[in-house]
């Protein structure tokens, strides 16, 4: 019997091969004969000569045309401004509140309040929910609520899956509306400003750009540090005016983008905050910047393989008519790797890995300009002078085509960048309208750049560029310099300490 099943199985495995070379043959003749048919059909076909490839040097593409995302602008009955952008493509929210506030409100004995008031605004729980409820929950909810002030706002932002938006938004809005600055969170928070204060001398380049921030606003709140007197001096009591002088609606615009349904969203934040109550003092007046600009050259002796040096003095604020001159212009001084610092300090010297130049615009004052590097100890001065000449060349002849056109391409070519998310866009549009820029400032970005010329940008280097004036910080090994640093003026030694 087995041995009939096994014959029986031989026979039938012997008809399958056939059957299986029988098609693979026929396959293979049509397959052939197809190929042979193509082949005739590319050749009485072919042009009688070939087309040479396309050289990617000669290819032209039509102009890209981008147009702004666009967010929707609400204002809630008492006074609170809402910006509003849907983004169903993943179920999360991100909302961040910007409040006029900052360490320039704050009492010179008193430095350091603004930033400590921040910390602990979410920290420290709120009256409803104490602070390690709070942290708890929002764990639970991987849910985050985070607050700061730094020199000219305060901002309290959020970030939730939108099924927790409800909860997470009630959070939030205690937050805002009733912190409760519990006694040991604030006791918490100062502990680590002094702990900060006491290793603010660890690392030379905050040494040189803290030192620089002071000799050009020398007088001014924006020249300000902290210290172990001002925390100190700091209360709890401190904080809670604070917050309550600054936090009302009327002073706050708030940016909403992601995954949520406008009209609820609206309805939760009128029943969230529409009974706050509004606040009727007169801001603190804030003097500006002094504008005179004197040389100084100040040495912080510290015993580092490489000099840290910061140069600069007084710039620009948001409101110059020069702003887009200015910006093609530092582009081509600092900006990248093509940029004239780069090249001649980095690139043909190799005296530095890292060296740029900028204008920090100024939104409510006027920002600085500085110049910044780091070098080996032994080639302090002779980077020094290196970065006086490119600034100084900048202001005594015409940029080349080729630079201009760089910089303005490079420029135009990343501003799109700024849009690729729908947070960004959102909180870009409601902090132009909270800083006052000018209507159509992002929409006509683009032109004003390309409209820069050549004379422009000598124009304005010669404006506001004061290579005789700046301020030189240097933080080194005196003893290891090529050169002194008398060389570049009279000397202030500055000695660190800890308080």
């Amino acid at each position: 019997m087995i041995r009939k099943n096994l014959s029986r199985l031989v026979l039938l495995s012997a008809l399958a091969l056939c059957t299986a070379v029988s098609w693979v043959s026929e396959a293979g003749a049509a397959r052939n004969s197809a190929m042979a048919e193509a082949k005739l059909q590319l050749v009485t076909q072919a042009p009688t000569q070939a087309q040479p490839p396309a050289n990617p040097r000669n290819m032209t593409f039509p102009p890209l045309k981008f147009q702004l995302p666009r967010s929707e602008r609400v204002q809630l009955k008492n006074g609170m401004i809402v910006y509003l952008l849907q983004d169903h493509e993943l179920p999360i929210v991100n909302l961040t509140a910007y409040l006029n506030a900052g360490s320039v409100y704050e009492q010179e004995a008193k430095t350091g309040l603004a930033s400590l008031t921040g910390a602990v605004l979410r920290s420290g729980g709120t009256l409803k929910t104490p602070a390690d409820k709070l942290d708890r929950e929002l764990e639970f909810m991987a849910s985050s609520i985070e607050s700061g002030i730094n020199s000219d706002n305060a901002s309290v932002s959020l970030a939730t899956l939108s099924k927790n938006l409800d909860r997470t938004l009630t959070l939030f809005a205690e937050v805002v509306r009733e912190p409760a600055f519990d006694p040991e969170r604030v006791e918490l928070a100062k502990s680590h400003a002094l702990e900060g204060i006491r290793r603010q001398n660890d690392d030379p380049k905050g040494i040189a750009g803290r030192e620089l921030a002071r000799a050009i606003y020398a007088g001014h709140p924006l020249g300000r540090i902290p210290t172990i007197a001002t925390v100190n001096a700091i209360t709890r009591q401190d904080m809670i005016d604070y917050h309550r002088r600054f936090f009302y609606p009327a002073n706050m615009i708030v940016a909403v983008s992601g995954d949520f349904d406008r009209e609820e969203l609206l309805k939760r934040l009128e029943r969230l905050f529409g009974d706050w109550p509004n606040q009727t003092a007169p801001f603190p007046a804030v003097p500006a910047p002094g504008e005179e600009m004197t040389p100084a050259v100040l040495h912080v002796q510290k015993e580092v393989n490489q000099s840290v040096i910061r140069m600069g003095h007084l710039g620009i604020d948001k409101n110059n008519p020069d702003l887009y001159a200015l910006k093609v212009m530092e582009y081509i001084l600092g900006g990248g790797f093509t940029s004239r610092l780069t090249q001649e300090i980095r690139s043909n010297q190799g005296l530095a890995y890292n060296v740029d130049a900028y204008f920090e615009v100024g939104r409510r004052f006027k920002g600085p300009f500085i110049a910044e590097t780091e070098t080996k100890v032994d080639s302090t001065a002779r980077t020094i002078k290196l970065l006086e000449s490119i600034i100084t060349g900048m202001t005594q002849s015409e940029v080349s085509e080729a630079e201009l056109k760089l910089a303005k391409d490079s420029i135009i070519n990343s501003f799109i960048f700024a849009f690729e998310k729908s947070s960004s866009v959102v909180t870009q549009q409601a902090r132009l309208e909270f800083y006052g820029y000018p209507k159509g400032y992002l929409e006509n970005y683009r032109d004003n750049i390309a409209r820069v010329t050549r004379a422009d940008v000598l124009r304005v280097a010669k404006k506001y560029l004061a290579p005789e004036n700046m301020k030189l910080v240097v933080v080194g090994d005196q003893k290891k310099f090529d050169q002194p640093l008398s060389t570049f003026g009279k000397v202030q030694e500055i000695k660190l300490n800890n308080n």
